[in-house]
């Protein structure tokens, strides 16, 4: 499978979302089509969000990820446990957000296999400032764009398991199931099972 190759900032609006990425699993998992589960979630409300305008700004991240994953993983995240659901929306995320792979790779990845826990905050702003440097279209983010997606990154951290809450910097291994592993392996995505750690 191949992943984005754009560097984008979408997910400022976008961060982990588990129950939606969950939710919407399980309809393209029924057979519904983007423009029916587009139309489904808006007109029902499924997320029993109260704006609609952030269902509306989240949806095509999340219909972007499970439209990444293929039908054993697309199985897993609707009806799998919990932790293997997250397992499977990290790597989601990774697959259509090139900057987060990046990221999970070059900070978290590498940490881990080296076994360092201790994250702080200043490398992930060290990471934003080589980004910035290295890529042009990183460098033109505005200041508000990239202070979001610093906290949108530290969200998913602690969402996936990474991180036990805000105020820490100490690093957990995720719970990575072995047959996800495997199965990533035998599609060719070993990269990914490295950018989470293992």
């Amino acid at each position: 499978m191949t992943m984005d190759t754009e560097y984008s900032s979408a997910m400022t609006g976008a961060a982990f979302m588990l129950y939606e990425f969950r939710q919407l699993a399980a309809l393209k998992e029924q057979g519904m089509t983007d423009e029916e589960i587009r139309k489904k979630t808006i007109q029902e409300n499924i997320f029993q969000h109260e704006k609609l305008s952030s269902l509306k700004r989240g949806l095509p991240s999340i219909l972007r990820r499970i439209n990444a994953i293929d039908d054993i993983l697309l199985r897993t995240a609707a009806e799998g446990s919990l932790e293997d659901a997250k397992a499977v929306n990290l790597y989601a995320i990774m697959r259509t957000d090139r900057l987060f792979f990046e990221f999970m790779d070059e900070e978290i990845g590498d940490k881990l296999r080296m076994n360092e826990y201790s994250f702080e905050k200043r490398k992930l702003n060290q990471f934003f400032t080589v980004k910035a440097e290295q890529h042009e279209k990183i460098a033109g983010w505005t200041e508000t764009t990239v202070s979001k997606l610093k906290q949108v990154y530290r969200r998913i951290l602690i969402e996936a398991g990474y991180l036990p809450d805000q105020r820490s910097n100490e690093l957990s291994h995720l719970l990575l199931a072995e047959y996800i592993k495997q199965h990533l392996a035998d599609i060719g995505d070993a990269n990914y099972i490295r950018a989470m750690g293992e």
